[in-house]
């Protein structure tokens, strides 16, 4: 009978520790459960290269509609045309938003960039700036013109002194990769001097260098000038040269991608470049 009793005894006290022990258990894995937070997807981060002005500014205000949709951007600012390239082909940042479409189309064929245009977002008018002259008319006998020394621009800017009737260009030639030696017709004898780099063209301005000097407006903008009201001449908005947003082959189709894409398209991004630039830089449809 005692044997007995101690028998029964232990076989409590074991069933009474194995409670015990999955008590403690289940209390450490609900404790466990109100320490660690429910499992979320972690957030996608986008890195992108972008002119100072406007470009990234207008990225700055697409910040809080991506945020909204699980989307951190990062900016990253470039003073020139090359090294934004560079960045995206080795893979530095996601994407691109500072050059217009002959420029990229240029850039491919050059380096061999495989690269993909997502879209157009907007334009940037490109002006010509004189401190002597009021108007092209004015312009005298021999001026002197500066323009950048990026081949990739001229076609542009020739464009515009023959959409003025400064000059003509040859017949046939495609007026996006026009060069200086296709101006046929230069009934004022200009002297056209592409010795300067974009991004000093406003110092030129500014030091009163030349009798005009032709300016990107990304480039005239961030250094105080207003493309309304300082330039004696503005590209029609009508313009091919339509800023883009670019990414590497294959990445345009990424969902966040597509988010940026649409962010910078959207009505409230629109209405603050309209207002922002007062008609200096044009969103596009």
């Amino acid at each position: 009978m005692k044997k007995l009793l101690t028998g029964l005894f232990l076989a409590v006290l074991v069933l009474a520790l194995a409670a015990c022990g999955t008590a403690k258990k289940e209390d450490a894995n609900s404790g466990e459960t109100t320490k660690e937070p429910e499992s979320k997807e972690e957030n996608v981060t986008l890195t992108v290269g972008a002119s100072n002005v406007p470009h990234a500014v207008i990225l700055e205000k697409v910040k809080p509609i991506l945020e909204k949709e699980g989307i951190e951007l990062k900016v990253e600012t470039y003073q020139d045309y090359v090294l934004p390239n560079q960045d995206l082909s080795n893979g530095d940042i996601d994407a691109n938003y500072f050059q217009h479409i002959p420029y990229f189309n240029t850039q491919i064929a050059d380096n061999g960039y495989e690269f993909a245009n997502v879209g157009g977002v907007h334009i940037e008018p490109i002006g010509v700036y004189s401190k002597k002259y009021k108007s092209l008319e004015e312009l005298p006998e021999g001026a002197t013109i500066l323009l950048s020394n990026s081949v990739a621009d001229h076609g542009r800017m020739l464009s515009l002194l023959e959409a003025k009737g400064l000059i003509k260009l040859k017949d046939g030639v495609d007026k996006t990769k026009a060069e200086l030696k296709d101006v046929i017709e230069n009934p004022k004898n200009f002297n056209f001097d592409a010795n300067t780099a974009a991004e000093m063209l406003v110092q030129m301005y500014n030091n009163d260098e030349g009798d005009a000097v032709l300016i990107n407006s990304n480039f005239a903008i961030d250094n105080g000038l207003n493309p309304i009201e300082d330039s004696i001449a503005l590209e029609d908005k009508e313009s091919p040269y339509v800023n883009i947003l670019a990414v590497r082959a294959g990445d345009e189709t990424k969902p966040e991608i597509q988010k940026l894409y649409e962010a910078l398209k959207s009505p409230e991004i629109q209405d603050f470049i309209l207002k922002e630039w007062k008609g200096a830089v044009v969103p596009v449809k």
